[in-house]
């Protein structure tokens, strides 16, 4: 029964009707394609869907709001969830690249991220202010960590696992599924099916704990072949050594000042939702969460498929152009703020237009950074330009914690208006990079 179920759930979105095909893929894993395929699509699914219902831009910023924290610790979620899902891949791959089968790694990261989850749960029932702030951030810091180790096992489970030819169907659908989950938890709030109390909210964190948790179980049933476990040197010393990079290229140089620019679009939701509930004027009618989470799903169900094709033709134009919206709309939100001119009861979606806005920016910024870096590498440097990118960005995530500081004593307008200024200076910088699309300036 489940062997047939897993081959109909294979059959059915791969379309694979002129016999079982099995590309770049060890032999002993090619008969259980319909299973692994499966159990790839169940578990990113729950994992996708986790990251939305816990989301630490929008989510996790919300409770600490709500539950009295300070900005400077609201400010610090998106840093810390970010830098902490970066860095560490420096000293944890060599670790990974040891294990011959690292579904576990995968399975343990996933379990680790729901556990942090549901002691963000526990916090909120039971703790207010700083306190509840300082252990949801701590926590978040852990699930950033296990994070990290999920993001370097599984490209590589997932290339012994699945054939090349249906590995984007795999992903694909897995985020097509749990954006349509997140967007209906936004709409339930919003329509009042789910009361948005701290309550709620702690409960939807349990739910997403168990989603990371349900993972764990489903990825360990892979078949996975063992792997080869050598080579690769110290990740943190390589890492090191690639900052010589940074003279030999300068291509590399003003990509890298680009994307850390950009990082601003990144980092202001959070102070966009404080902004909102600032406009409401009243602690019991702080922010509606329902428009922030049904504004972000939407931006990445309608943006992304026209952000890849526009990349394809140029990812320079579309980190340019993805920097003037996020731009203008982060000054424009810093000026509603600063001019008080939205009413309290309409504020909530006054700023959740704002956030779909910058969200659709923020998704151009995503695409349009993987696919620059690719086309502009050579299949030699590809590699050591993503880890040198990498470990650059999560540097400057950790420093932009200080934005946190200068919320505290300027006000997230300025904060806002930083931002804006920033995501503006990007698309300057990003005017000298090359059109890497075109064959003759790709590197």
């Amino acid at each position: 029964m489940v062997e047939s179920l897993t081959e109909r759930v294979h059959a059915t979105l791969t379309a694979e009707d002129d016999g079982r095909v099995c590309k770049d893929i060890p032999d002993e894993a090619c008969d259980e394609q319909p299973e692994n395929f499966t159990l790839h699509v169940a578990s990113l699914s729950c994992t996708k869907a986790g990251d939305g219902l816990a989301d630490p831009k929008l989510v996790l910023a919300w409770l600490l709001e709500t539950l009295g924290a300070s900005a400077g610790l609201i400010g610090l979620l998106v840093p810390v969830r970010e830098s902490g899902a970066l860095l560490p891949q420096l000293v944890t791959a060599g670790w990974i690249r040891s294990l011959p089968r690292r579904k576990w790694a995968w399975a343990t990261g996933s379990a680790v991220q729901g556990l942090c989850v549901a002691g963000m749960a526990i916090a909120a029932f039971t703790l207010e202010g700083n306190q509840a702030g300082g252990v949801i951030v701590g926590l978040l810091a852990v699930f950033a960590i296990a994070r990290s180790v999920c993001s370097v096992s599984y490209k590589d489970v997932l290339g012994k696992t699945v054939s090349k030819s249906t590995r984007g169907t795999a992903t694909g659908t897995a985020a097509s599924v749990s954006a349509g989950v997140v967007l209906a938890f936004g709409l339930a709030i919003t329509l009042g099916l789910i009361p948005l109390t701290v309550t709620s909210i702690a409960i939807t964190l349990c739910v997403a704990a168990g989603l990371w948790l349900t993972a764990a179980g489903l990825f360990s049933g892979l078949t996975e072949a063992a792997g080869s476990t050598e080579g690769g040197g110290n990740p943190l010393t390589v890492a090191i050594d690639q900052f010589s990079l940074l003279k030999t290229d300068p291509q590399l140089t003003r990509f890298i000042a680009t994307r850390g620019l950009l990082i601003s679009t990144a980092l202001a939701p959070p102070y966009l939702l404080t902004s909102s509930a600032q406009a409401n004027g009243s602690e019991e009618s702080i922010a509606n969460l329902g428009p922030f989470v049904i504004a972000s799903s939407v931006a990445a169900l309608t943006s992304s498929y026209i952000w890849g094709r526009l990349s394809d033709r140029s990812s320079r134009k579309v980190l340019m152009l993805a920097g003037i919206i996020g731009g203008l709309t982060l000054l424009a939100s810093a000026a509603i703020g600063w001019l008080g001119v939205v009413a309290q009861n309409g504020s909530s979606w006054v700023f959740a237009g704002l956030l779909f806005v910058l969200m659709v920016a923020y998704r151009g910024v995503r695409v349009g950074r993987s696919t620059h870096i690719v086309d502009m590498a050579s299949p030699d440097t590809r590699a050591a330009y993503t880890a040198l990118s990498n470990t650059i960005v999560g540097m400057l995530l950790l420093v932009a914690g200080g934005f946190a500081a200068i919320a505290e004593w300027a006000g997230n307008e300025v904060v806002l208006a930083l931002f804006g200024m920033m995501s503006l200076g990007a698309t300057l910088v990003a005017l000298g990079l090359n059109e890497v699309q075109q064959s003759d300036q790709a590197s």
